[in-house]
């Protein structure tokens, strides 16, 4: 007998074309710790598609630090920053975080979305136009649509399409990713930086996929670049990537600061993040500072370079990234999931990555390596990898 279903016909026809295009997504639950060694429906896999770049996820010392400001502070905010939810161990992370960066001011936000929705939909309006990065984040795209504003996009990674849109426009928001997280690619920040200043826009990065984990002292794509706040006036981190918690922060000027205080709304409007989770991230913070921080960050661009090596020798074409982030562009989206399959077969864990996170002819197997991974991970990778890849 056929379910009787109450839902509209379109949201049918949406989710059975998603299905014939190999698209449907889906919910996988863990059985465990977010590690390499990941249990999935009681069976061990090796995984190589989380952002825990630096493996401090399951750290002990911040799974200490969570526990102990959970005993002094509670769980809970309460209530947003600006009403009574600004504890002591959030204004200690936002100055520890400014001081280490360079910034005048830090604010946190609940997630990194939140926090790009925040800025550009309260920095550009319908007469301060937003000039993104054609392969931009969601959330910085989406930005500029709650803020009703003039959206243009330029041609990933170039400067000269950039160029041309701030010449024709009134001044308003240069906005990239530093890392993209679907290729692994830097942003030409400093070209980026100094067009922004000749046209006089304000400048933004989300460095979601760089800060804690490239950088001589991990302080991501900025330090890379040579930029500071002044050449960088606003700055966008998350905490769910190489610091191993959840969260996000914007660093800026004072004015600036004050400015998004006012005026942006998921900030205002919104519960603070939990202070057990800030203490924990200013742990995470102090251990990105540290020799061990350094250690991993050293251990990580070890396994990047062997991996692209290894897999350099494949029938496949590696993207221009030095990154964590290594993707291998399959095309189809059904081939994508079988090879995926074909991995998991074998113990490897690499969620297919399909559009629209991707466009359409791209989807990929986007491999993410930390520090946590041992040198053995790696071989076994590349070795699955290899089979799987040459019988195609």
């Amino acid at each position: 007998m056929k379910r009787m279903s109450n839902n509209p016909l379109w949201l049918e026809a949406a989710l059975d074309e998603r299905r014939q295009q190999s698209l449907l997504r889906q919910v996988i639950t863990l059985d465990g710790p977010q590690t390499p060694n990941a249990s999935f429906h009681h069976r061990q896999y090796k995984a190589f598609c989380s952002n825990d770049y630096l493996g401090l996820a399951n750290h002990p010392a911040l799974i200490r630090a969570l526990s102990d400001s959970a005993q002094q502070y509670g769980v809970g905010g309460g209530s947003s920053h600006l009403v009574c939810g600004h504890l002591a161990p959030h204004q200690e992370l936002e100055e520890a975080l400014a001081q280490w960066l360079g910034y005048e001011r830090v604010m946190l936000f609940s997630t990194g979305y939140m926090a790009n929705l925040g800025v550009i939909s309260a920095l550009a309006a319908k007469d301060r136009p937003v000039v993104q990065d054609k392969l931009n984040h969601a959330s910085l795209l989406d930005g500029a649509a709650l803020a009703q504003a003039p959206l243009r996009r330029y041609l990933h990674g170039d400067v000269a399409s950039a160029g041309k849109l701030l010449s024709k426009l009134t001044p308003g928001l240069l906005v990239t990713d530093g890392i993209f997280s679907m290729d692994g690619d830097l942003a030409p920040l400093a070209e980026l930086s100094q067009l922004a200043a000749d046209h006089k826009w304000l400048f933004m990065v989300d460095d979601a996929h760089g800060l804690g984990c490239i950088g001589d002292n991990g302080r991501g794509s900025l330090e890379l670049e040579g930029l500071n706040a002044e050449s960088l006036p606003i700055l966008v981190g998350t905490f769910g990537k190489a610091f191993g918690t959840s969260g996000a922060f914007v660093a800026t000027n004072h004015a600036i600061a004050d400015y998004l205080t006012q005026f942006a709304r998921p900030y205002i409007y919104t519960t603070a993040m939990s202070p057990a989770i800030a203490g924990a991230t200013l742990s995470a913070l102090k251990l990105i500072q540290s020799a061990e921080g350094q250690e991993r960050r050293e251990k990580l661009a070890r396994h990047i370079h062997y991996f692209r090596h290894r897999i350099s020798q494949l029938p496949v074409k590696l993207m221009l990234s030095n990154t964590a982030i290594q993707p291998i562009v399959i095309g189809d989206s059904s081939a994508a999931i079988k090879v995926s399959d074909a991995l998991k077969s074998l113990g490897i864990w690499c969620t297919a990555i399909r559009p629209p996170t991707v466009p359409i002819g791209s989807a990929r197997l986007r491999i993410t390596l930390s520090a946590s991974h041992t040198e053995e991970d790696l071989v076994f990778l590349c070795d699955s990898l290899e089979c799987v890849l040459t019988s195609l």
